[in-house]
């Protein structure tokens, strides 16, 4: 496996880089002023699980096929910003409650706004190549070819590992968003007001991704 001397770095660099703030950390904070902390930590979950699929990929090489083909690198990119701000939207459209409701989504409701928030955020996560690009960058810093561990394997467990480490700060951010918003959920203008911020926040990333050079 990597030698203590790279993964030490690898520790420490991977720390920094998850704690900056960064879109997926507005993404899943979005998703908990949208709706509330269970949408938030399944968003959360959803994009964990999705950036496994880039972990494969690194390991695999497969990420290579977006820097050899810049053509499919746009088109993914340009299919996921565009489903960010899909998402925004429709947020922004989707009436928090109807009159005479206490504001206390039933069970069911809540439920499927979760497992809604979980699909939808995996889907983002997956047609991220910006994170595809990122472990090809990234991960090879710190295997180690002489090792008896093989590469791809290296790559797999060092792409966990990150991963893990996202997801982490992920949950801090969705869990301070929380704390944050508790006290102004106490009439529907205020939730209004919130899934419309929240949506604007995801119609916003999508832009962002979408205009981004890289």
């Amino acid at each position: 496996m990597t030698s203590l001397d790279l993964f030490l770095p690898f520790l420490v660099t991977t720390g920094l880089f998850a704690f900056l703030r960064g879109p997926a950390m507005l993404y899943v904070a979005a998703r908990t002023v949208a709706a509330n902390r269970r949408a938030g930590l399944m968003a959360t979950l959803g994009i964990h699980l999705g950036g496994y699929v880039h972990v494969a990929a690194a390991a695999a090489g497969l990420s290579v096929l977006f820097q050899a083909v810049p053509a499919a690198y746009m088109a993914v990119k340009l299919a996921g910003a565009a489903y960010l701000v899909y998402l925004g939207i429709a947020m922004v459209r989707t009436p928090t409650r109807q009159p005479g409701d206490n504001g206390i989504p039933a069970p069911g409701v809540a439920m499927t706004s979760a497992r809604r928030a979980f699909l939808q955020s995996m889907m983002v996560e997956v047609l991220n190549p910006k994170t595809a690009i990122f472990f090809l960058a990234f991960l090879p810093q710190f295997v180690d070819p002489a090792a008896a561990v093989p590469i791809a394997l290296q790559f797999a467990v060092l792409g966990t590992i990150v991963n893990m480490m996202f997801s982490l700060a992920d949950i801090v951010c969705v869990l301070l968003a929380d704390a944050v918003l508790a006290r102004l959920r106490t009439s529907g203008r205020a939730e209004r007001l919130m899934q419309k911020v929240g949506g604007t926040v995801l119609v916003g990333l999508g832009v962002h991704v979408a205009l981004g050079r890289a």
